[in-house]
């Protein structure tokens, strides 16, 4: 069996994964999170296979949570289930450390052969993530700018971008609040950017937060 973990602030989406779980035989849902922190406590206890997770949630984005249940758990496979676009964030959380990528609109039957793929350590590669990926070893100059970034630089960014302060990012990361602000003047650099709100702007108009 391939015991799955559901990490998604919506009942309902927990509720229709875990009904479509149940008619592969080879499934079982063995917990659900409502955010990062929560998946962080499920990777503690050690009994999961494959955790199915949102990056789009409360308290402890998947973002952040991504960075921290890989530094856990290296090998404990993160298959990403979105309702952002390829194009914003699949290649950043590839990079990262996440098994694969999907869009809340995929089909359903590409989620099983997503979980099982990369439950045998493979990664889970869409044609449109292949081609994000193929296209990404060009001219960096065709890249949205966010790509650019760090690993801490986007966590740091899009807390910004959501209306976090320095100090409060700085106790969220157990980070100094000088290192968070050295992150915010490279993140203001590699972006071209100038201020909280231009960083706000530009995550809104690029999907990268709601």
């Amino acid at each position: 069996m391939i015991r799955i973990a559901i990490v998604d602030d919506h009942a309902m989406v927990r509720a229709g994964l875990r009904q479509f779980f149940s008619d592969q035989p080879d499934f079982q849902v063995v917990a659900e999170a409502v955010n990062g922190r929560d998946a962080l406590d499920i990777v503690r206890q050690g009994e999961v296979d494959v955790m199915v997770m949102d990056i789009s949630m409360p308290d402890h984005s998947g973002v952040d949570a991504l960075v921290a249940i890989k530094a856990r758990a290296p090998d404990l496979p993160v298959l990403i289930l979105s309702g952002f676009a390829e194009v914003h964030y699949a290649t950043t959380l590839l990079r990262q450390g996440a098994s694969g990528y999907l869009n809340k609109d995929c089909d359903p039957e590409d989620i099983v052969k997503a979980i099982r793929t990369v439950h045998r350590g493979r990664k889970y590669i869409t044609p449109g993530v292949a081609e994000l990926l193929a296209d990404g070893l060009g001219d960096d100059a065709d890249k949205p700018l966010h790509t650019q970034l760090s690993e801490r630089e986007l966590q740091v960014f899009l807390r910004l971008a959501r209306g976090e302060t320095v100090g409060h990012i700085a106790t969220s990361m157990s980070l100094s609040v000088k290192t968070v602000s050295t992150y915010r003047t490279r993140v203001m650099e590699k972006m071209r950017l100038e201020s909280n709100s231009d960083l706000t702007y530009y995550g809104l108009k690029n999907g990268l937060i709601q």
